[in-house]
């Protein structure tokens, strides 16, 4: 991580560049006077200079150098959560060397790609430009999928108080259908089977952007490659 010169680094991005937690996490962190500098409380928009310690709950933060990027193919059963309350979280399932956490969550019931990162700073800009990023799942419900319901969910269903998006929806067999959606509103694809009367027995996210899972196996991660790495920061930057 580079100092900004004379400025120092703002406090949230310090946090954030050094693998700790995302910048609104780190907000939090801040908020809740758990964040300190050199010994003193930190506040919001504290800046921090070359040779100051610090340290989040009496814990040392240090800069990294050098970023992680990470594919999950998540199990069922893995929370997405850096808690180490959380007897399932991910973290402790990956036993990772470098201190990453998720950008973004997947449900414990589902499975599939998640992507991991000790980079705060690519976490907001992916979160921020979540609405323009394909998601893409495959899906298997509890009976047969007919036209009407191929419509209707295609069309937005009406969950948590909103009508969802427009996606895009392709039947795979009897009762399997592929889904690309750019919302992430909370249980989404499960919320909008069950408004239609259909219950999701299994749940897989098979892409993320221009990331597919392709064939790495359950349980098992790798560091994405630097073609992918590429076009994950020129659509990102595309979308600044």
């Amino acid at each position: 991580m580079a100092y900004e010169t004379d400025e120092g680094v703002r406090i949230n991005k310090y946090l954030a560049d050094a693998g700790k937690c995302s910048r609104r996490q780190a907000d939090k962190l801040i908020t809740d006077g758990l964040v300190t500098i050199d010994g003193a409380v930190a506040s919001l928009g504290d800046r921090v200079y070359p040779g100051m310690r610090v340290s989040v709950q009496g814990e040392s933060v240090k800069p990294v150098t050098k970023r992680k990027y990470i594919m999950l193919n998540k199990p069922v059963g893995i929370v997405c959560t850096a808690d180490p309350n959380e007897k399932d979280n991910v973290i402790d399932f990956i036993d990772h060397d470098d201190r990453i956490f998720p950008i973004g969550r997947l449900d414990k019931d589902s499975e599939g790609l998640l992507l991991l990162t000790n980079d705060g700073d690519i976490v907001n800009r992916i979160l921020r430009a979540a609405e323009r990023h394909e998601k893409e799942y495959e899906v298997r419900v509890d009976k047969p999928v007919d036209y009407d319901f191929i419509k209707k969910m295609s069309s937005g269903v009406h969950i948590l108080g909103t009508t969802t998006l427009p996606c895009k929806l392709v039947k795979t067999g009897e009762k399997t259908f592929n889904i690309i959606l750019t919302q992430g509103l909370n249980r989404q694809i499960r919320r909008m089977c069950e408004a239609l009367g259909y219950e999701v027995k299994s749940l897989r996210r098979i892409r993320i952007m221009h990331l597919r899972l392709g064939n790495l196996k359950t349980g098992k991660w790798r560091n994405l490659t630097p073609t992918e790495l590429s076009e994950l920061f020129r659509r990102l930057d595309k979308n600044k």
